[in-house]
């Protein structure tokens, strides 16, 4: 496959990058900023170097189009969004990006359906309402989720009407190397500061589905590798842990790691059990091995300031 990923330099396009690149596919990384502080996290040198880097912006269809076919994009990975504390602060360009920029992706491959697969795109576990359902009076409790559930219902619509098929992924609370912004990175800024022998409190409580980032990368691949037909959006599952116990489990005896009470304004927990079928399996480990594997590599990152110290 040569894949297009939209929103490559962040937490889950450069895991995606390296699930696709140790493959042997041909890699484009699309994205509207330059800031790669995330690649080296991820990927080794010579991976690294096997990327081919477009800078362009999702809400622009005509680069869109222009990388799909200067590049014979076969398969696209759309990742690109702004999270959720950047659409509260401007909605406007939140939708413009999230919603928008989703429908560019969608247009631009059907007017290439010929020779470009599934669109594979990143929803989120946001598009709940309170409630914990789908339903049409349970609203999410965020503009980010609202925007995402509208993405959704344009894949569903560009199956119906042009034919274009799809595959929606609803990340939870993905953590682990790489994850530094939005709302849900806060699991991961407590492993670097215990990483650090610094003290953090967790700013939500409840339970969450934990994914670790590699493994969420695993995940879009897997999905991109299919021959799919239909507009499908999967949630993505995998193991759940209450905040309390996870500081616990990150920061053993120490006491630096805390967690707040309120929980997030979403479902705790899906059912990713149509995702693993899907792919045959579900891509997840646990999150003592995930929480195990981060805090190693943030030590060794911190060590050689892959990762900046946080601030006591």
């Amino acid at each position: 496959m040569r894949v297009l990923i939209t929103g490559a330099l962040g937490a889950i396009g450069v895991w995606t990058m390296r699930a696709l690149l140790e493959r042997g596919h041909a890699v484009v990384a699309f994205d509207v900023g330059d800031d790669r502080h995330r690649i080296p996290i991820a990927l080794e040198a010579d991976q690294a170097a096997a990327v081919a880097h477009v800078r362009g912006d999702i809400t622009d269809l005509a680069a869109v189009e222009r990388v799909l076919d200067e590049h014979a994009i076969t398969t696209v990975i759309h990742l690109a969004a702004l999270q959720v504390p950047f659409v509260r602060a401007d909605p406007v360009l939140g939708a413009s990006v999230n919603v928008v920029g989703t429908v560019n992706v969608l247009e631009a491959v059907r007017r290439r359906m010929e020779r470009v697969g599934p669109v594979i795109y990143a929803s989120s576990i946001a598009v709940y309402g309170a409630g914990g359902t789908l339903a049409a009076g349970d609203h999410p409790g965020t503009l980010y989720g609202a925007y995402k559930r509208a993405n959704e219902t344009t894949a569903l619509r560009y199956f119906e009407d042009y034919g274009l098929p799809s595959i929606g992924l609803r990340p939870h609370t993905v953590y682990g190397p790489g994850r530094d912004q939005g709302l849900t990175s806060a699991p991961t800024t407590a492993m670097v500061c215990a990483a650090a022998g610094v003290a953090y409190r967790i700013p939500f409580g409840g339970s969450a589905q934990l994914q670790y980032a590699p493994d969420v990368g695993e995940a879009f691949v897997r999905a991109a590798a299919l021959d799919h037909d239909g507009a499908t959006v999967c949630d993505l599952g995998g193991p759940v842990a209450a905040m309390a116990d996870l500081a616990a489990m990150i920061d053993v005896d120490r006491g630096l790691i805390t967690a707040a009470d309120d929980p997030l304004p979403f479902p705790s927990e899906v059912d990713g059990s149509v995702f693993a079928a899907l792919v045959g399996d579900s891509v997840f480990r646990s999150v003592q091995d995930g929480v195990g594997d981060a805090r190693a590599r943030f030590e060794t990152m911190l060590a050689d300031g892959r990762v900046d110290h946080p601030a006591t």
